[in-house]
């Protein structure tokens, strides 16, 4: 009898894996990266085009592949998605939940993030909590019933460092610019994805159900230099990361091999928060 390669443990063969904000630049590479191991990607995002455009990108390797556009805030929409996917596909074996409002602070944005702590809107704080807070529960809720019938599944929660650690405002000053803050809704949303993550691996114990946390360091998207040298050089490994150096460690934790995992968070941050 042949024994199976290590490499076999990587496999998404046949596998059906939801990810929530898809259109952005992790979604991407994990729609790719689930389409290259196997398995059959669902695309969810906000906006419909893009998820369709990636779609058909995918189709062009020869993977089938799900684009469903849909608003992870909205119980409606949510349970449509995941009705969507069980009668196409009637199996559900891995859900991302990637989707959040993440302010950008490349100079497409520049002068939009001027909002301090002390005058940061509650509007603005409830609707950001609501996606990113509300969406992966929304989503992983929708998803526990299909996965403990099966007996098995593995739902993964994107985090951040900043969900670990505060935020390092000075990144964002610019000399002769008005100041910009990253807003207390993203560290507060990123640490409840942790929070999120070791409810639901405890409250599935014996079920099969794995849950388990990513957390991502700072992903190059076109910064200027200047932040990305100050940014670089609070890290141990001196850069940014690249997309697919998420990409890999999402495959990990989506896939057997990580098997005797749960409950865990696996930091891919350079060393941000090693010192």
């Amino acid at each position: 009898m042949k024994k199976n390669s290590i490499l076999d443990r990587f496999s998404l063969k046949g596998r059906v894996v939801i990810i929530t904000g898809a259109a952005g630049l992790l979604g991407r590479q994990y729609s790719h990266t689930v389409a290259e191991a196997g398995g059959i990607p669902v695309m969810v995002d906000i906006e419909g085009k893009p998820v369709h455009t990636l779609s058909a990108e995918i189709k062009e390797k020869g993977v089938e592949s799900l684009p469903l556009q849909a608003d992870i805030a909205e119980p409606d929409q949510v349970r449509a998605a995941v009705d969507a996917v069980m009668e196409r596909f009637g199996r559900i074996d891995a859900l991302v939940n990637n989707a959040a409002m993440n302010p950008k602070f490349d100079p497409d944005h520049a002068g939009e993030h001027s909002n301090r702590f002390e005058d940061y809107p509650f509007e603005s704080w409830k609707r950001e909590l609501e996606v990113n807070v509300g969406g992966m529960f929304l989503f992983s809720q929708a998803v526990a019933k299909p996965m403990l019938a099966a007996g098995k599944g593995s739902i993964i929660n994107v985090s951040s460092t900043y969900g670990l650690v505060g935020p390092d405002q000075r990144l964002y000053q610019r000399e002769g610019e008005p100041p910009s803050f990253k807003p207390v809704t993203y560290t507060v949303s990123k640490a409840a994805a942790v929070g999120l993550t070791r409810y639901l691996a405890a409250y599935f114990a014996g079920s099969g159900v794995r849950v388990n946390t990513l957390t991502p360091g700072g992903v190059f998207a076109g910064h200027d230099d200047e932040f990305v040298r100050r940014y670089s050089a609070k890290t141990i490994l001196g850069r940014m990361a690249q997309p697919d150096e998420m990409a890999a460690a999402l495959l990990f934790l989506v896939s057997d091999a990580s098997t005797y995992m749960t409950g865990a968070n696996l930091v891919v941050d350079g060393g941000w928060t090693a010192w």
